[in-house]
């Protein structure tokens, strides 16, 4: 029974490793990958056997009947009933991929030798599995008897060993047929999206077939942001050729690698949906939002309109363009500033700046999140139209970068701290994380422990970023 649970395991890890995600049309790219190394498959090999164990666990064999023929008895008719395996001591276990690319998977274990041939299915959206075929052989069975009359009832066992050993095979391919139903229902009930807020959600629909290394497993996740419920039109992006760069990647059991244009997206259904626009009429200066403030940036301002408040309209021209660099992300908006007046209950449009921005962006993970820290590196102003005449645009720009600095850029670091979603199960958390971002790739590598067991460490940021 130790080896059959063993197997168990082993064969719902591979399917388990599939189901956080769906499958969708093989043509479209994934803009995240996850890969389980060999580190993370024993890890997930050795708690799966622990779930598995506690779900099968006691284990009722079927009724079984035989005539044998005792000495010093004759024949009799022998019925042994309520055969329940109550243990289960497992001594070493270990889990081996394939080294092909089509999603094949071997599994051996000692003194038993089991072999399912599974079959996953695009169906409607969603994953498909069933079972092809399915076998167990036991190699050898021992059963000893203690106390009593032990010597004569050791005997009828013996004559039954055949019988048991069957009622044993049968019963744990019904238990792998069993435990295969349950995890295809699982299957068709995942979520397609995970929802950011109810502006925007992660696509995680799964991409082709996961690839099997001879010491890891990869999946390709859509990974682009959307609007929720929408159907998001991947072919918009593009990853194009991406040369592997060889680097000494921290041995940890997951890496996520995202794309640049997985940031790209989630800006760009922001910008969509008009959230890339701020009024600012109140900041921690108040005198830069009174004319007599610009006195002498810009003299015609204050003749005009003297004491008069102000108001500064931001907004977005295009979405943010987000570039994965060897040292974090890099950030260039731009936008336009709309100077206002404020005369009574009524905004006057006085002038237009254009601003290039230049931020970058450190990103971390908090928890099962990946939030970042933005800090502005460069604005240059550029002036849009004016009905106050001409601007010194160099006083101007250290102005408007000052309010940048002291006032929209921490509203955006707010909103970054929340994260965007990882792909990862429920129950799971990361821990020891790394970042490495290089190639248009931000890559996080990360042990993985149960919820409920993380350090408590997790509720602060717990990655490091690398060059």
């Amino acid at each position: 029974m130790g080896s059959f649970t063993k197997f168990m395991a082993s064969a719902i890890f591979f399917i388990v490793l599939s189901f956080f995600l769906v499958p969708t049309r093989t043509q479209e790219e994934g803009f995240i990958s996850v890969i389980i190394s060999s580190k993370g498959l024993e890890f997930s090999k050795d708690l799966l056997i622990e779930q598995a164990v506690s779900s099968i666990i006691p284990l009722q064999l079927p009724q079984i009947e035989k005539s044998v023929k005792i000495p010093l008895v004759g024949q009799v008719h022998v019925v042994l009933s309520n055969i329940t395996i109550y243990n289960v001591d497992i001594a070493s276990s270990y889990v081996e991929t394939g080294d092909s690319d089509h999603g094949d998977a071997s599994i051996q274990v000692e003194g038993m030798e089991v072999g399912v041939t599974l079959a996953l299915n695009g169906q409607e959206g969603t994953l498909k599995l069933s079972v092809l075929e399915c076998g167990c052989y036991v190699k050898d069975i021992s059963i000893k008897l203690d106390g009593g009359a032990s010597w004569l009832y050791q005997g009828l066992v013996d004559a039954f060993e055949g019988q048991i050993v069957s009622a044993v095979e049968d019963n744990i391919s019904k238990k792998i047929r069993e435990g295969i139903m349950k995890l295809d229902s699982l299957l068709q009930s995942l979520p397609k999206q995970i929802a950011l807020d109810d502006i925007a959600a992660l696509n995680v629909t799964f991409v082709g077939n996961p690839v099997l290394s001879n010491s890891s497993i990869e999946f390709q996740i859509n990974g682009l942001f959307m609007a929720p419920n929408d159907d998001f039109a991947s072919g918009l992006y593009n990853k194009g050729s991406l040369d592997h760069v060889p680097f000494n990647a921290p041995a940890k059991m997951v890496e996520i690698s995202l794309h640049e244009n997985v940031f790209s997206s989630v800006s760009l259904v922001f910008f969509n949906a008009n959230y890339m626009q701020w009024v600012i009429n109140k900041i921690p200066d108040q005198s830069l939002l009174n004319t007599a403030g610009w006195k002498y940036i810009v003299p015609q301002l204050y003749k005009q309109y003297p004491n008069e408040d102000m108001e500064l309209n931001i907004s977005a021209s295009s979405p943010p363009i987000m570039t994965v660099v060897n040292n974090g992300i890099n950030i260039t908006v731009y936008s336009d500033v709309t100077i206002g007046v404020m005369d009574a209950d009524e905004v006057i449009p006085v002038a237009c700046i254009s601003l290039e921005i230049h931020a970058s962006c450190s990103p971390d993970v908090l928890i099962n999140k990946l939030a970042g820290t933005v800090k502005l590196n460069h604005v240059t102003a550029y002036l849009k139209w004016s009905k106050i005449g001409n601007l010194h645009m160099h006083l101007v720009q250290a102005v408007l970068s000052t309010i940048l600095k002291t006032v929209v850029v921490p509203y955006v670091n707010l909103h970054l701290r929340k994260g965007l979603p990882l792909p990862l199960p429920h129950g799971f958390t990361l821990h020891n994380s790394e970042i490495v971002s290089i190639n248009s790739r931000l890559m996080i590598f990360s042990d993985v422990a149960i919820a409920e067991r993380s350090p408590t460490s997790n509720s602060e940021p717990n990655a490091n970023s690398k060059d």
